[in-house]
């Protein structure tokens, strides 16, 4: 998977982007830590919560919205 980015929504919730533009995911702030929400479509283009490319990662929690440390955890085989 590519590089991924973060697009800030507002205060509590980032999306988490892949180089092409997917969206794979949020990051959302819930009782002070960062938890990352995988989606995903269907072939109608439905959204999927918890699916996508990234469901094995669905409510991981981070402590900070550290990009570099986002990226090594999310691509980690699991």
């Amino acid at each position: 998977m590519s590089q991924l980015t973060l697009s800030r929504l507002n205060d509590l919730v980032y999306r988490v982007l892949t180089e092409e533009g997917e969206h794979v995911g949020n990051l959302k702030r819930i009782n002070a830590v960062w938890k990352f929400k995988a989606i995903g479509a269907d072939a109608q283009g439905d959204v999927i919560p918890g699916g996508g490319p990234l469901t094995h990662h669905h409510n991981m929690t981070f402590s900070t919205l550290d990009a570099a440390e986002i990226n090594a955890r999310l691509h980690a085989a699991g």
